[in-house]
């Protein structure tokens, strides 16, 4: 149900911009910037251009500070992941192959050999 409204919204969406566009297709303005002024703009160019333009502003508004919350979240996780680490430390803890050498092996490693009558 909501991808069906969604699609709903969509489509009234376009529907406009394309009535907005019709009927406003023969309307030409004068667009002044400040220091240059254009003459015989059309009005659906200068409405779009706005929209695209606000757009623009608020994706780089909106980095600065999602920038900013991702320092945050990121500072609260690792504080996060300290303490943790800090508070579930085993004491108990041992190194199971301390006394053997590094190569006593051979440089390889074998899984226990478990035979048929021998429980897992």
């Amino acid at each position: 149900m909501s991808r069906f409204l969604s699609g709903i919204g969509i489509v009234a969406l376009i529907a406009l911009s394309l009535g907005f566009t019709w009927y406003n297709s023969a309307q030409r303005v004068t667009l002044r910037l400040g220091v240059v002024t254009l003459y015989g703009v059309p009005l659906t160019t200068v409405a779009f251009g706005s929209v695209i333009t606000g757009m623009v502003v608020m994706l780089i508004a909106g980095i600065r500070s999602d920038l900013k919350v991702r320092k945050v979240l990121r500072a609260r996780l690792a504080e996060e992941d300290r303490e943790e680490r800090e508070r579930i430390v085993d004491a108990n803890q041992q190194d199971l192959f301390a006394d053997e050498p590094a190569g006593a092996l051979g440089g390889r490693l074998e899984p226990p050999r478990v035979g048929p009558d021998e429980p897992r």
